[in-house]
């Protein structure tokens, strides 16, 4: 059996392949490094931030050039409004964290 008609074909079957099931990964990925750099940008600034277990992005007080993020850290809940090239502005808004809503 002849398989070199075939091998033309092999690497756009194998990159639509990776691509495909690429995809929630980069998602996870993404989600994972928003709350990590989130959480080591408040530990930057003295505040106490551990284990992050949710960064939400919040469209409502969100403007151009100024994103506002809700981290959920295990002991305490912070709102973070964020202008390019400056130090994040943090708002603590309650010492119970997401694991204690939760419950």
């Amino acid at each position: 059996m002849n398989h070199s008609k075939y091998f033309p074909f092999f690497p756009a079957i194998l990159v639509a392949a990776l691509v495909s099931v690429n995809k929630p990964m980069v998602s996870i990925a993404n989600a994972e490094t928003t709350k990590g750099v989130l959480a080591v940008q408040i530990r930057s600034q003295g505040l106490v931030c551990d284990k992050p277990q949710r960064a939400t992005h919040d469209t409502k007080l969100s403007k151009p050039n100024y994103d506002v993020w809700v981290l959920d850290c295990e002991n305490a809940t912070y709102r973070l409004g964020r202008y390019p090239d400056l130090p994040i502005k943090i708002e603590k808004l309650g010492d119970e964290g997401a694991a204690d809503r939760e419950k």
